[in-house]
């Protein structure tokens, strides 16, 4: 009996909402194996618990840590200097399963990961390993480029070139002409991006048919004729360096995605806009009816990671900014909100900075985009709505769940759906007057065994049957002395015999 509850009982007190510190921090023992691991990487954690494993002697602890999607980032920059390598590469690589939105490292994190002089006493990566895990994380936010662009360190000025077009034409010129000559190499490696002949003579060794050189490189008249004649004309089209002559070709081309994507840009003249006004095709002329809203081209790429994705998009959530040059700002947002074009207000609907005023009538929107989007992107989404769309959009469920808003009430009509996902939630409501603990689908039977309304009677059998020990052990009513007493069987390994069949009835400790 006791091994075949043991690593149940210990995940389920794991991921116990109500588990207090004390509890928590017995998990880090090495007797609680995965179970520890997974509570230091999967779920939000106490300060006292955070400050135990930080300071935790074995590096699989701190490891798991490093990954952690759900504790304040700030509190983890005593790893950016740990001993093992390992431990700061998991750090630099953020949390793992590749989550929609990524929370940015504090500057102090990303200044120490950026400007190591080895990769840990470990030796088992990089200091330069480590950098290629946080350029490609997703922690970085365009504003820290920003902010080193004039710091007094060479070596930080050099890391601001990585995103050269995201700086000031100010910054750039300053770079070029930076006083240390490291710096300047730099800066003028990467001006190569605004140089339409570097750019033609450095294709072939990027590939002909290289998306981001056509996306968002400075072309050569010659490749933008290698363009048309080669059909890679969509990035031609979304480039923001693409000039007037080949736009009015492509606003006539036969492909209405090439059309529409010319027709949302905010530099084609009203004259072209005009023409595009009348295409035979709804988008194209849609896109020509959003024309006044773009006038930036921040304005132009929040657009269009709307336009076209539908409503089971999951594409990752980028920086949220309304810092000048590179966000929209909140006035823009503002007049999208209320505007009748269904795509303007989907935009509206995916800036999390969105006063409550215009929020609230985005979640009764007719466009169901835009209550999806609201859902997925507001914090001040109402819990009915988070509830509707992980219902009926199944493809939002991981990242709905990971929301602090998420509700855990509101279920209990939804315990007889047919989608094992749903009933599982709707088992844990704390209204439902009998919690389906027979369920013949596991994760309804530990979310109906986590139930906090269950009496402590049913607690203790659930605890007992393996079908429902783990969803038990996770019960937040279930009293603190009994995750004690619980714990001490499955840590205390070396007095308890595993043959000797431990009673779940054993006194709180």
């Amino acid at each position: 009996m006791f091994d075949s509850l043991r690593e149940l009982w210990l995940r389920g007190i794991a991921f116990n909402p109500a588990a207090p510190s004390d509890v928590l921090v017995r998990l880090l023992d090495q007797g609680a194996g995965e179970a520890g691991l997974l509570m230091c990487e999967g779920r939000d954690l106490p300060d006292a618990v955070v400050d135990a494993a930080l300071r935790h002697p074995a590096e699989v602890i701190r490891r798991a840590l490093a990954r952690n999607r759900y504790v304040d980032p700030a509190r983890l920059a005593p790893l950016a200097t740990d001993p093992s390598g390992i431990v700061r590469a998991r750090l630099a690589a953020g949390p793992p399963h590749y989550p929609r939105w990524v929370r940015p490292l504090p500057d102090d994190i990303l200044v120490t990961l950026l400007m190591a002089q080895d990769g840990g006493e470990d030796g088992k990566v990089t200091a330069q390993e480590i950098v290629g895990e946080l350029d490609s994380s997703r922690q970085i936010p365009l504003s820290f480029f920003r902010s080193i662009a004039g710091h007094e360190h060479p070596e930080l000025r050099i890391r601001a070139t990585w995103r050269w077009q995201s700086l000031t034409p100010a910054q750039r010129a300053g770079l070029l002409e930076d006083p240390d000559p490291a710096v300047r190499e730099a800066a003028q490696d990467r001006n190569w991006q605004l140089d339409p002949e570097r750019v033609e003579a450095m294709l072939p060794s990027f590939g002909s048919r290289n998306e981001f050189v056509f996306a968002t490189c400075a072309l050569s008249p010659a490749l933008v004729e290698h363009c048309f004649a080669d059909g890679t004309v969509l990035p031609l089209a979304r480039n923001p360096h693409t000039p007037a002559y080949a736009l009015t070709r492509l606003a006539r081309h036969p492909d209405a995605e090439v059309r529409a994507l010319v027709a949302a840009r905010p530099d084609v003249g009203p004259d072209l806009v005009a023409e595009l006004g009348e295409d035979p095709d709804e988008d194209v002329r849609m896109c020509a009816r959003l024309h006044p809203f773009p006038r930036t081209w921040a304005e132009y790429w929040a657009i269009d990671r709307v336009i076209g994705h539908g409503p089971d998009c999951t594409c990752p959530i980028p920086e949220s900014t309304t810092e000048p040059a590179v966000g929209p700002s909140p006035d823009w947002f503002a007049a999208c909100a209320v505007s009748e074009e269904p795509v303007l207000r989907r935009v509206a609907a995916s800036w999390p900075g969105l006063s409550a005023e215009l929020a609230e009538p985005l979640a009764q929107d007719d466009d169901e985009e835009v209550r999806i989007r609201l859902a997925c992107h507001h914090p001040l989404a109402p819990p009915h709505l988070l509830l509707d769309v992980f219902v009926t959009r199944p493809a939002h469920r991981p990242h709905l769940l990971a929301l602090p808003a998420f509700p855990r009430t509101g279920w209990a009509h939804l315990v007889n759906h047919p989608d094992p996902e749903v009933r599982a939630l709707a088992a844990a409501d704390p209204a439902l007057p009998d919690p389906p603990v027979r369920d013949p689908h596991a994760s309804v039977r530990r979310g109906a065994a986590a139930n906090p309304g269950l009496s402590p009677e049913a607690m203790e059998s659930l605890l007992a049957d393996p079908l429902t020990a783990e969803g038990a052990a996770a019960n937040p009513a279930l009293p603190v002395p009994r995750m004690h007493a619980l714990l001490d069987h499955c840590l205390d390994v070396t007095t308890t015999s595993p043959g000797a069949g431990v009673s779940t009835r054993s006194p709180g400790r």
